[in-house]
């Protein structure tokens, strides 16, 4: 069962085929928040936008507010100072505001309803009044075919300054859906439309399954009146007080986490005794307080073969929180040396005898992992992170060779162990933890004795290989 199952039910339960089409709005339902805030935010500040365009941008946007002008002459002011400009030089803003800023305030249950959509073979579109350079990299990242926007005029590469219409905007995203609908063969009857604004309604109108997300009190009203199912969102956005508080005592938890594992240290005589006890009570505590549920498939093989190296995908900084629940006792691991600054896992790795390594030094990496080596003859297991730095979404990145080649040395086995949804609890770049439900299936041991340094690679890649099969289908 997948980990949004009970939202995505009434849509596996349907027709399946391309007739069928998911067109889903940017702002406010795919992202918590807009896109041309962080658009124009990263213009401003990195000293692109000139004081014409900044004062051209302030008049449109208050003429517009103001009913005074359409969203066709709000943009034409708006991108009026493009004229002249490369192409590229948006493409270039909209990939770095993307990755930098809006990667990770995509909504996971949006995640969860665009993957059930095109497992069932649906049509899926992005449809946003939103320009080509801040909804592509969206669709891109969530694998949406067709996208549907306001267009902007370029004419050998270089904008002219003028929007192409009819924008898609109210019935300009009607007409748009319209269009797709025709040239693809979709029963628009049969159809989705996820939204958060009654601007949209004139789509909302056609489409068989108006789906309401997140909506603004006008689209709340008019979704009440019609009998529309309204869904809304909190895993995104500006965290609430219970986040800040679950966030707070998690962290904090390490304190008498820590008393605990020294006292418990200087009455057994045993330092490992009381790293142990440490590790094991805030795992515990962490989690719980994190608010996070953590379902684990194939448990037994956490504790089937020890010593081993045990390897983990990197989507969040809850990951270390939670090898450390799962592993619980006799283990140390391999980090990125920026965490030994860290004041909450720097001393607890350095107290655990974490290999720590210098990513930018090859030589000294490899003489960073001797410890790592050591620590498993004698008995202690690994946790090793192989992708090195976490992921900006839920895939998974190249798998670095270290982890592999320790296990085949030290002759342990590899104990593969995929994380999924990690990164709905705290994204890359967040610091307040959110409640999520968390599934783990740890995948059982696979002997390394036999492996050949001229086959190492080919090794590494089946074992990857099965991170991104298990994750597609999360």
């Amino acid at each position: 069962m997948t980990l949004h199952a009970k939202l995505t039910k009434g849509i596996r339960s349907g027709p399946r085929g391309p007739k069928v089409a998911a067109f889903f709005d940017l702002d406010q339902t795919l992202l918590a928040g807009f896109s041309a805030t962080a658009f124009f935010r990263e213009r401003l500040v990195s000293g692109r936008m000139s004081p014409r365009e900044l004062g051209e941008s302030a008049l449109g946007a208050l003429s517009f507010g103001l009913g005074r002008t359409g969203f066709s002459g709000f943009m034409a002011a708006a991108t009026s100072a493009y004229r002249g400009t490369a192409e590229t030089v948006l493409q270039e803003i909209g990939e770095e505001v993307f990755h930098r800023d809006l990667v990770s305030q995509i909504y996971p249950e949006a995640r969860a309803l665009v993957r059930a959509h095109q497992e069932m073979g649906h049509t899926v579109a992005v449809v946003t009044s939103a320009t080509r350079y801040q909804a592509k990299p969206f669709a891109l990242e969530l694998g949406i075919e067709h996208v549907l926007c306001t267009e902007l005029e370029v004419r050998d590469g270089v904008f002219t300054g003028r929007v192409i219409h009819p924008t898609c905007y109210g019935e300009g995203k009607a007409q748009r859906g319209s269009q797709l609908a025709a040239e693809y063969d979709v029963d628009l009857e049969a159809s989705y439309f996820y939204t958060d604004s009654d601007e949209d309604l004139p789509l909302l109108e056609i489409v068989g399954h108006p789906r309401p997300l997140n909506p603004n009190a006008r689209l709340a009203q008019i979704a009440r009146e019609r009998s529309w199912k309204v869904r809304r969102f909190h895993s995104r956005g500006t965290p609430g007080i219970g986040d800040l508080v679950r966030t707070v005592c998690a962290y904090g938890s390490v304190i008498p986490s820590a008393a605990v594992g020294l006292a418990t240290g200087l009455l057994t005589g045993s330092r490992r005794e009381g790293i142990n006890v440490l590790g094991a009570m805030w795992g515990d505590l962490a989690i719980s307080l994190a608010g996070v549920d953590l379902r684990v498939r194939g448990e037994e093989h956490l504790w089937s073969r020890r010593p081993a190296v045990f390897i983990f995908n990197h989507q969040s900084g809850l990951d270390a929180m939670v090898a450390i629940k799962l592993l619980r006792r006799d283990m140390t691991g391999v980090a990125k040396k920026e965490i030994q600054q860290n004041p909450i896992f720097g001393p607890i790795f350095t107290l655990g005898g974490v290999a720590f390594i210098d990513r930018s030094n090859t030589q000294k990496a490899i003489e960073a992992l001797k410890p790592a080596t050591e620590a498993l003859r004698k008995g202690l297991s690994l946790a090793v992170f192989p992708e090195g730095t976490r992921s900006e979404s839920t895939r998974v990145g190249p798998f670095k060779k270290g982890a592999f080649h320790i296990a085949m040395q030290s002759g342990v086995p590899i104990v593969p162990v995929v994380l999924k949804n990690t990164i709905d609890a705290l994204p890359r770049n967040a610091i307040v933890l959110r409640p999520a439900t968390v599934e783990v299936e740890v995948l059982p041991p696979i002997e390394t004795s036999a492996w050949t340094r001229e086959g190492l690679e080919d090794e590494i890649k089946a074992i990857r290989d099965r991170y991104v099969e298990i994750l597609q289908h999360a």
